[in-house]
């Protein structure tokens, strides 16, 4: 794969991730992708989860409390978004398992 298939699909995460209303990625570390620290990255993500997560909690308690401002549209997607975002984190644990497993069990 060439450098420019890898920023192609680096470009394409940031708008998924975007779209998703994850947390941008730092200008200075996306303004250098070879020292991009995979801690950060992974953190970055998994908060985004962990809000996203406790913004439709909160959602869904307000609308069950009977908050007029709070539609059960809006109660929806978010948990759908929320539900989205963990099934995307664990499949990505799932296939970083895998791939850990697989180094493993080669044979030098």
């Amino acid at each position: 794969m060439d450098t420019s298939a890898v920023n192609s699909l680096l470009a394409q995460m940031r708008v998924m991730a975007a779209k998703a209303g994850l947390p941008e990625l730092n200008q200075a570390q996306a303004a250098q992708p070879g020292k991009l620290d995979f801690a950060n990255v992974l953190k970055s993500s998994l908060d985004g989860v962990a809000q996203a997560q406790s913004k439709a909690e909160a959602l869904q308690k307000a609308f069950v409390l009977g908050d007029n401002n709070v539609s059960l549209s809006d109660t929806m997607i978010a948990m759908q978004k929320a539900g989205i975002n963990l099934q995307t984190t664990i499949q990505v644990r799932n296939k970083v398992v895998q791939a850990y497993n697989d180094i493993m069990n080669m044979q030098v």
